[in-house]
């Protein structure tokens, strides 16, 4: 799965402030630059995915389950990756959920930022997708990289509530865009 960037227009790209490091949550470092990695999973596979983004990424990235994450995290981002299963044909709910409780205090906070995404789906992942893509928008967000859905093709209840194993090139996939936005970030690209 090759690594497709939007093409942003003109007037998407600005320059962005250098940044300095801020104390926050437990485990953090200063970093001159970050991409916040959202993720929530029930099978593994949207966990599998996430953190093959953040080793993609390196020292410019941190990791949030959706559960923990926090309107403070958010704001100190530079750039985010939202990495959720697809549940009946939309995002889950713990993933809707972050939304939720973030949404207002985000408003007008983010935008222009870069973001992207990736599905984990047992059918065609594109409801999830759509979904996370219109609550963004009310953020302002703008897309970099093309969606990325993987679908494992759990058709079954059992299938469906097996923990998964993602495929190798998928992981690999997760890490170069991982990779791509970390970079894209730091050097001023998005």
């Amino acid at each position: 799965m090759p690594i497709r960037l939007a093409q942003p227009d003109a007037a998407e790209k600005r320059p962005t402030a250098a940044f300095h490091g801020f104390a926050a949550a437990p485990g953090w470092a200063m970093i001159e630059v970050m991409l916040a990695i959202i993720w929530h999973s029930r099978t593994g596979a949207a966990r599998a995915l996430a953190e093959a983004a953040y080793a993609g990424a390196g020292d410019k990235a941190m990791l949030f389950p959706a559960e923990q994450a926090r309107v403070e995290d958010l704001l100190q981002a530079q750039g985010y990756l939202f990495v959720c299963p697809e549940n009946l044909g939309t995002m889950s709910g713990a993933m809707k959920e972050f939304f939720d409780r973030s949404y207002y205090p985000v408003l007008g906070r983010t935008a222009g930022r870069p973001y992207a995404t990736i599905i984990a789906a047992g059918s065609d992942g594109h409801g999830a997708q759509a979904q996370l893509d219109r609550i963004v928008t009310g953020w302002r967000l703008r897309r970099v990289a093309e969606p990325m859905i993987v679908n494992l093709a759990a058709q079954t209840p059992e299938a469906i509530l097996t923990p998964k194993r993602v495929p190798a090139d998928a992981l690999a996939a997760a890490g170069a865009l991982g990779a791509a936005l970390a970079e894209g970030i730091a050097t001023g690209i998005f």
